[in-house]
């Protein structure tokens, strides 16, 4: 199983449903479609907490280039304002022009970016955590007969 770590500020919108993907640099191994993933919020820290264990939908080939405004997703080339805040939403962001300012300031001096769209199946209630520690600390997934 993969795991993938996000910033406290998506943790919502992914609870939410409203984002399902996440965009990512190459690496060694990325879920694969039918496969369950992790996404956690606080990974390698002392807080971290399961956010949710959707099944991995889709890992695609993207470009986006930041200064043209342009996102190449697999086959797919995407530079509608709307279809741009569409994709922006579904990435945790109200739309485009918060997506383009977050990568801005995250990833300074990169105007292009050439990775993978991981997207997962919609969460339901049964996929969500069972029970997080006080202070959203970590959730006990050992401990028997855990309440909802």
């Amino acid at each position: 199983m993969v795991a993938y770590s996000f910033k406290k500020q998506f943790v919502p919108s992914i609870r939410q449903g409203t984002k399902n993907q996440t965009i990512r640099a190459e690496r060694k191994r990325h879920a694969r479609p039918g496969e369950r993933v992790q996404l956690y919020q606080g990974m390698r820290t002392r807080y971290c907490s399961l956010i949710a264990e959707p099944i991995c939908e889709a890992v695609l080939p993207i470009i986006i280039e930041l200064d043209a405004q342009i996102v190449m997703l697999d086959e797919r080339i995407i530079t509608d304002p709307d279809a741009l805040d569409a994709f922006a939403v579904s990435d945790g962001f109200a739309e485009w022009s918060k997506l383009d300012a977050f990568w801005r300031r995250t990833h300074p001096g990169t105007s292009v970016f050439r990775g993978v769209l991981v997207r997962w199946t919609p969460l339901d209630p049964s996929e969500r955590p069972l029970r997080e520690a006080a202070g959203g600390g970590q959730m006990d997934l050992f401990e028997a007969g855990a309440e909802a």
